[in-house]
């Protein structure tokens, strides 16, 4: 397989994630929809580090990015909990009320 490929997989695993965080109004479907945008940017670096095996930034930046994903997972998680204890629902539109 071609570079081409995997930038082909990384770009439609992207528009999927960017179509459902845009789409849904469930925060634990957007949360889901940004770890797969954060995936298919890993598949991305790979690809490239893959082509260029001279360095390995491709995988330290994948490392990274994964480690932003977890933090970012439970630090959402986090917030999904309380927003669902004080609201009693994950629809993003009942998020508006929060500033008063």
């Amino acid at each position: 397989m071609g570079i081409g490929e995997y930038l082909a997989l990384g770009s439609i695993l992207f528009g999927i994630g960017a179509t459902g965080f845009l789409t849904r109004r469930n925060v634990l479907i957007q949360l889901m929809s940004i770890e797969i945008m954060l995936n298919a940017v890993n598949v991305v670096f790979v690809a490239f580090n893959r082509f260029m095996p001279s360095n390995h930034m491709g995988q330290v930046f994948a490392f990274f990015v994964i480690a932003v994903a977890a933090a970012e997972a439970a630090v959402g998680l986090a917030i999904v909990i309380a927003f669902f204890r004080l609201k009693k629902t994950v629809v993003t539109d009942a998020g508006d009320s929060l500033r008063n």
